[in-house]
C-alpha cells in the first residue's frame, strides 16, 4: 500500500478505534480521560449529545490553534473533529443496548480494554503524522511560546478540563487516574511496537 495511503487509513482507525474506546469509558462510568470529562460536563451544562458538544469545543480549539500556530492542523484533525465525538456518542448507545450494569469486576475489566484500545488507536493517530486534535496542539503550543514543559503544560490543561468537568456534573474515578498517568507510556509502546512497523511495511509487531 502507498505509505500516503497508509497514514490516512492509520489515522481515520485510531479515530474510529478512540471513539469507541470513549464510548465505552461512558458506559462503565468509573471516569474518562481529562478532555472527555470537560466535553461531558459541558454537554450536561447545556443539554447536548457528546458528539455534537465534541464537536463544538474541538471547533473552538481549532480555530485557536489556527490563529496561532496553524501548522499542527492536518487531515487527522479534521477526522478527529468530525469523527470522534460522534462515535463516542454512537458507541455509547450501541453498548447501552447490550451491557447490563454487573459486578465491579466487569466495569475494570472494561475500563482497562477502553484504556489499551485508546492507546492503541491514539498510536496509529499520531505516527500517521497528519496533523494533531485541537485539544493536543494547545499544550504544545503553551510548551513552545513559554519556558513551561509540555508535561507541566498537558498537567495543567488536563486539571481544567476536569475542574470544569466535575463543576457541572461529569464522572470521574479511578479511569481518570488511569489515563492520567498510563496513557503515555502505554501510547509509546504501541507506537514502537505496532504503528511504526504498520507504518513501515514491517512485521516484527506480529511477534511480540
Amino acid at each position: 500500500m502507498n505509505k500516503k495511503i497508509k497514514r490516512i487509513v492509520m489515522a481515520l482507525f485510531g479515530v474510529g478505534v478512540g471513539g469507541i474506546s470513549v464510548g465505552i469509558f461512558n458506559t462503565v462510568l468509573l471516569g474518562a480521560d481529562p478532555f472527555t470529562v470537560f466535553v461531558t460536563g459541558i454537554g450536561n451544562l447545556f443539554g447536548l449529545g457528546y458528539g455534537s458538544v465534541y464537536a463544538a469545543v474541538t471547533g473552538v480549539f481549532l480555530v485557536v490553534v489556527f490563529l496561532l500556530d496553524r501548522h499542527y492542523i492536518g487531515i487527522a484533525t479534521i477526522f478527529n473533529l468530525f469523527g470522534i465525538g460522534y462515535i463516542a456518542e454512537i458507541s455509547t448507545k450501541l453498548i447501552a443496548q447490550y451491557y447490563q450494569e454487573g459486578h465491579l469486576w466487569l466495569r475494570v475489566t472494561m475500563l482497562l480494554f477502553a484504556l489499551v484500545l485508546l492507546c492503541f488507536g491514539a498510536s496509529l493517530y499520531f505516527t500517521a503524522n497528519l496533523g494533531v486534535s485541537a485539544y493536543d496542539a494547545v499544550a504544545l503550543m503553551l510548551s513552545k511560546k513559554t519556558p513551561i514543559s509540555f508535561r507541566l503544560c498537558r498537567i495543567g490543561t488536563d486539571l481544567i478540563c476536569v475542574t470544569i468537568g466535575f463543576a457541572f456534573h461529569a464522572t470521574i474515578g479511578v479511569g481518570t487516574v488511569l489515563t492520567a498517568f498510563f496513557m503515555g507510556p502505554v501510547i509509546q509502546w504501541f507506537v514502537d511496537h505496532v504503528a511504526k512497523p504498520i507504518l513501515d511495511g514491517k512485521r516484527q509487531w506480529c511477534k511480540n
